[in-house]
Order: C-alpha cells, then structure tokens, then sequence
C-alpha cells in the first residue's frame, strides 16, 4: 500500500530545478504591520531600515502611527524609508502579509480580510480557541514564530529572544542586589578581596547559557543545574570556563540556593507547565533580599512562590526574597530584541517574493512549513489539534496538491 504522506514528503525534498517554475517570477505584495495591543507588548515586527529593503525590492508595507514608538522607531523613521503611514487600523489589515509580535486578539481577526498571511507569536498553551475558529473560517494562512526553523534546524526567533532574556536577567538581578531597589548592596561579582557573588543557573539551554556568560564575564561565582547531562556539556564548553554543574538533585540544587545571593529559574517544558522545583519552604529559608528571576513564568513558573508580575510593578517581596516574575523579558529591551527580530524575518519575506508567493515558499523552504499552523484555515498543527481535539491536515499533502 502507498504512504501517500511519505510521497509527498519525498515530492518535497526533489531539486528546485525538477519543480514547475511558470509561477516563480518575482512576486509583489504589501505588508501590514500594525500596533500591538497586548499589554507591555514593546516590540515591532520590522526596522525602519528593513523596511526601507523591502520598498527597494518592489513591495509596499503598511505602518499603523505609533506601532514602533516603544521601540525608539518614530513615524517618521518609517514614512523616510517608503512606507505609508495610516493612522486606522483597519487600512493595516488590507495587506496580503500581516507582521505581528504577539498572538491576534479577536478583536483583530475581526478586521483580517479572506485568506491573508499572518505572521505572529502563537503558543499553543496560549491559544484562544474563539480566534483560531475566527481564523480557519477566514481561511488563513498563518505561521508561528515559535516554531520557526533556521538552515540547520534551530529555533531561530526562540533562540534570539532566550539570547536576549539569558543577558538582560543577569543585569536585572545585578540592579536588584544593590542599594537602588532596597536590596543587598551588592555588586554582583565582588572586587578584589571581597568574595563572589553566587549565582544559581537552573537549566543549561540557551537562556541559562548567555546568563552563565554574562555573569562569568561580571565576576559572579556560577552554578548550572539541569536535567540534561548533554546541556550541561554544551554549556560547558560553549562558555569556554569551567563551570560548576550538576544534574539536578534536590539536596544538591536546594543547599546550593539556600547559599546563594541571586538564582535565575530558566527551564523550559517543551508541552505544557514548566516543572515546579523549588518549594516554598526552600525559598522562605534563603538569604534576606536575594534575588530570583523566574524566566518561566509564562510557563506556570519553576518556584512554587512565583506570581506574574510586569514592567511596571516587576518585583514582590516573599519571607524577605525579591521576586521578578515578568513574562516578557525582552520588552524590557525592546529596541534591540526588534533589531534581532528584522534580522530573521526580513530575509523570508525578501525571499517570499523571490520564490514567486507564500506557497512556493512553503514547498521550498523546511523551516517555514515546519512554523505554519493554519494552512487556508486548516489546522495543521498537531498541538494545537489535540489541545482543542479538531483534526488536523498534512501540510504536505496541501501543498502538493496545491488547495
């Protein structure tokens, strides 16, 4: 019996010469990129420059007033460069491509027209049953930045963002440690006859790999905790210095946090809530004024006294420990999380136009099939298909036989 799935896979995987190429010609499309409602969301899809690239190379881009204003990117910076700035938000939604940071409020499904391509943030432990029905019934097309592929298969906007996040908590817990914010006094790292300040890395993937780098680099005396032995080593020898690492143990991990000044909560659940390792009772017993960074708190949190909190209220205090429990680290550094951003989706909607439309691009390019969830609003997201038990399609078949 035929596997008609693998047939396609392998229809896939043939040389682009063997393909039809009579609708490869360069194709031109407008881009929207309207203003994020989420709450604190400070990010934008696209630089002024970038989009300065895309007007070059024959396409048009749509600019809500204001989208880029939390990033340090004004109007003018936009409209300098060609875009067309409007000031509702329904001339956005008139694009073929909209670009967004954050997952489509309903309100904004509401103003999408028939089959347009959406670019957005989409977790599936986050997705809104009420919009993904009000996006299949206006058969679109859309992809999830968190499952968007690189040449050799990594994450890419994942891994930028955990770049960003794994740097920027360890310069908030330095700002937490000292005088300013009621903390410690202390500079993390030490000087020169004074003692180290002891950090505990939970999880050794990318987050807690730049945070182990930046904190080595500032002086602080490290300890990498992860499940993952292979983690510990790529850690290890990505750092390039002899770290302290352990797989973790609870009596191991709970002494080595009961003597720390600063832990940093960084793993991750691939599906679901990030497992709970730290109990109450250990976190009552710390230091005064220590400091923890739940990075996962999107996630349910890895300390059991973890509770959302945002940019402007980002610290509580439990039994005398400062929690920072924010979501959305990178919002906090919005302009240069936008530059790391453009630099990934730039070069695909260049290409997008090159390889003659998105469903070119599709059967072309591995990294972007393995990103779309709805492909003209059929799920095809295993994730989200039994998350809400709708069923879900073969992206490949679709695209071969051309729907």
């Amino acid at each position: 019996m035929i596997n008609v799935t693998k047939l396609a896979q392998k229809g896939i995987l043939q040389p682009k010469e063997s393909l039809s190429t009579h609708d490869r010609n360069k194709d031109k499309f407008t881009i929207g990129i309207p203003k994020e409602f989420t709450f604190q969301e400070n990010r934008v899809a696209l630089t002024p420059l970038s989009v300065g690239l895309l007007v070059e190379n024959g396409h048009d881009v749509i600019f809500e007033s204001g989208a880029g204003e939390a990033s340090n990117f004004m109007d003018h910076h936009y409209s300098e460069q060609g875009a067309q700035i409007v000031t509702e938000s329904t001339a956005v939604y008139t694009a073929d491509i909209i670009m967004k940071i954050s997952s489509p409020t309903l309100k904004e499904v509401g103003m999408m027209r028939n089959k347009q391509i959406l670019f957005s943030s989409q977790q599936p432990s986050l997705m809104d049953f009420e919009v993904l029905k009000g996006l299949m019934k206006k058969q679109i097309t859309a992809l999830s930045f968190e499952y968007l592929e690189d040449d050799v298969g990594h994450l890419s906007v994942v891994r930028a963002m955990s770049e960003i996040v794994g740097t920027t908590s360890v310069l908030i817990e330095a700002e937490y440690l000292s005088n300013v914010f009621d903390g410690k006094g202390l500079m993390l790292g030490g000087v020169t006859g004074v003692p180290p300040t002891e950090m505990v890395i939970i999880g050794a993937g990318t987050v807690g790999e730049f945070a182990a780098r930046t904190a080595i680099a500032l002086g602080a005396q490290v300890k990498v905790f992860d499940s993952s032995v292979y983690r510990l080593r790529r850690l290890q020898s990505n750092v390039g210095s002899r770290v302290f690492t352990s797989v973790i143990q609870p009596v191991v991990l709970n002494k080595a946090i009961l003597t720390s000044d600063v832990v940093i909560g960084a793993i991750r659940a691939k599906n679901g809530r990030t497992p709970c390792l730290i109990s109450e009772e250990t976190v009552s017993k710390m230091k005064p004024n220590s400091v923890l960074i739940d990075v996962c708190i999107d996630q349910g949190g890895c300390f059991e006294t973890s509770e959302v909190t945002n940019h402007q209220k980002p610290v509580f205090k439990k039994y005398d420990v400062i929690h920072y429990c924010v979501p959305n680290i990178a919002s906090r550094v919005a302009r240069t999380a936008t530059y790391a951003l453009t630099n990934i989706f730039t070069p695909i909607l260049l290409e997008i136009g090159q390889c003659g439309g998105m469903h070119n691009m599709i059967w072309s390019n591995q990294g972007i099939r393995s990103a779309i969830y709805l492909y003209h609003g059929n799920l095809t997201n295993k994730d989200m298909s039994e998350k809400f038990n709708i069923p879900c399609k073969d992206l490949n078949l679709m695209v071969m036989t051309n729907l």
